[in-house]
Formats: C-alpha cells, structure tokens, sequence
C-alpha cells in the first residue's frame, strides 16, 4: 500500500449508491491518513450545482476540486481558484468569438448561466443530430481561427473548452504540480467528459458498472491497460475496481 491520487467523477460515479459511498469514504479516509493519499473530485457541475451536492449527499473533504468539466480548479477548503490554472487556459481562448460562433446554430440551447464560465461555453443538443451539428460546429471553429475543443456527454450536453483544458488536462496539471506519478494516479468515470480523464497515458481507470453507452464503446474500441470495468455501480463499482 502506498499514497495515491483518487480522482472521481461525482454524479453516477462516487454519487449514487449511499451505502456503498459511506463504505467507499471509510476506506479513503483511513488511506489517506495512513499514506497520505490525495482525493480529487473531477466534476461536469459548476460551483454552484456543486455546494448544492455537498449539502445533499455526506462526501469527504477532497484536496482539490475539479469544476466545470476542468475549467475549474480549487484547493481544499479554498474559495479562491487556482490562478495558475486560469493563465493556463486562458492563452489563446477568446469566449466571444465560441459565442458569436455557436449563434449559427439554432439547435444548440445555450445552458443557463450557473453553468457558463470564462473558460466553458455549454450548450443544449439533442442526441439525435448530435454528430452531424458537433461536425459542422468544428469546421466552422475552426474557419474563424479558433483552436478549441468539443465535449458531448451524456446526449444531452455539450461543452466548449480552450484545446488545453479538460478533465484530463486538469488531472496532468495537478499530477505535475504535486509530483506525482500517472502510474500512482486511479481516476473513475461514466459518461463522455470523463474519457480526457481515462486517455491519460499510464493512469488507472475505473469505468463503473453503470457508465454510459459512450464510455463503454471507447473501451471497447480502444482496450485501454490498466483499466477496470466492474459489474457494480457508482461507488460501489469504483470500491470493486480499487480491490
């Protein structure tokens, strides 16, 4: 046994099955006290949606707190953001011009503003002409000299990220800024804007039992190493894949 970084998705991964989360946190906490291990949550939600949750559901004090599909970075207990982060995705990102971009398309919903952030634009979009729209919306990015990239998840929600921010950039960030090794980092997922966090190269995975159709497919296709695909679900498919 020895320290490791926990990183997790919250709804539908570490959130969704209370009495295996109370057994998932007992675990965690008495790991992190002997090793030292780091608890990061990685979530789609914005701070808003995400204080809602902590009063709702009894969840450990992590030591970092990814927001908005990794736009978002704060230190445990902070209310300030990770400044560094914030340069970081802000070279080359011009809102403004996603936004104008984005107006072309009378299918894409914009979310309400909760979930807009400076580095985020999120939208609406139905499943059903998902694939088509994400593929004109891309060349039409990229006609205005936009270097950004999609996240679909879910069917339902789909982001606009700065091209170096996401879950799984997030991740590597924090992995560089504590020192610590991919190999000794086990992130957990299930649905789309989890898969940053899965491509990381020699992280390990757990894809819990109940993750989404799209997450499954790219396990299918890719047969990543490294990785668990437990029958349990949420935390209790994450407790099966740590053991």
């Amino acid at each position: 046994m020895s320290k490791f970084m926990f990183v997790s998705d919250l709804d539908n991964t570490l959130v969704g099955d209370e009495t295996a989360l109370a057994e998932l946190n007992r675990l965690l906490s008495k790991h992190r006290e002997q090793h030292g291990t780091l608890i990061v949550y990685s979530t789609a939600r914005s701070p808003t949606l995400y204080q809602q949750l902590r009063r709702e559901q009894d969840m450990l004090e992590p030591d970092f707190t990814v927001l908005s599909v990794g736009t978002i970075i704060y230190p445990g207990g902070s209310d300030h953001t990770d400044a560094q982060w914030s340069e970081v995705l802000s070279e080359g990102w011009d809102r403004d011009a996603v936004v104008a971009t984005t107006a072309h398309f009378p299918a894409l919903t914009p979310q309400p503003d909760s979930e807009q952030t400076p580095h985020k634009a999120s939208y609406f979009l139905s499943g059903a002409i998902a694939d088509d729209l994400i593929s004109q919306l891309q060349d039409a990015l990229i006609q205005k000299g936009l270097d950004v990239q999609t996240v679909y998840s879910s069917r339902q929600d789909l982001d606009i990220l700065p091209r170096q921010g996401n879950k799984g950039a997030a991740v590597a960030f924090l992995q560089q800024r504590l020192n610590m090794p991919q190999s000794h980092t086990v992130v957990c997922g299930d649905s789309g804007n989890d898969l940053s966090m899965f491509q990381a190269a020699n992280a390990k995975g757990i894809i819990v039992g109940n993750a989404r159709d799209e997450l499954r497919e790219w396990h299918q296709r890719e047969s990543p190493k490294d990785m668990s695909v437990p029958q349990a679900r949420c935390a209790g498919g994450i407790l099966e894949g740590l053991r």
